[in-house]
């Protein structure tokens, strides 16, 4: 590990070239991304709530499994019933290590999961902007869409980052269980980086 980077969190899965081939495909990052906030679930279930055929999610999920993002939680379901579950609570990405890979096929799957997690947090915030009516004032006032423009050097930037993540991470270990009252999912995107002068 070099000096400055952080340690992966227990429950936190790094990717590599070989795991990042297995992740990177718009179904399968949704399929996991649906497992990860909404708990363990079926094909069918994720299909229905995926818009996708359960042959499709079912495949999928399989090739999941493969790459030990999921794994079958057989503490439930009955027969022939599979469910799956979350290997892992989060992914850790060395970016620039992966769009820089000699193989091309890794960059260019670094790069499908790069747009892919793009698309996927401009339709959650339209999602929010949608619905945002539907929900009670509390969460009305709570939620937040905001930038900021600051001039830093990489080193700052980075320190910057770090922050941020360390302060989301500290809200983890706060999380309420689902029955607490007046709670909900709430998700966080954070999207940062340097832009030209021009």
């Amino acid at each position: 590990m070099a000096e400055n980077e952080k340690p992966v969190p227990d429950d936190t899965r790094e990717l590599d070239a070989r795991s990042l081939r297995g992740l990177a495909h718009p179904l399968r990052m949704r399929l996991l991304d649906a497992l990860r906030e909404y708990g363990p679930a079926t094909a069918s279930q994720l299909a229905d709530r995926l818009g996708e055929s359960s042959g499709a999610t079912s495949y999928h999920l399989r090739q999941l499994a493969t790459y030990g993002f999921v794994v079958e939680d057989r503490e439930r379901g009955k027969g022939r019933e599979r469910w799956w579950k979350s290997a892992q609570r989060g992914i850790r990405m060395g970016v620039d290590e992966l769009l820089r890979d000699a193989d091309p096929s890794v960059r260019g799957a670094m790069s499908t999961m790069l747009y892919e997690l793009a698309t996927t947090h401009g339709q959650d915030l339209s999602t929010w902007l949608g619905s945002w009516r539907e929900w009670p004032e509390e969460w009305r006032r709570a939620w937040d869409i905001s930038d900021w423009t600051v001039r830093l050097t990489p080193e700052l930037a980075a320190e910057l980052r770090d922050k941020v993540h360390e302060l989301i991470q500290s809200y983890r270990e706060k999380e309420v269980g689902q029955d607490a009252e007046n709670s909900a999912r709430f998700r966080i995107h954070l999207h940062a980086f340097p832009r030209d002068e021009d």
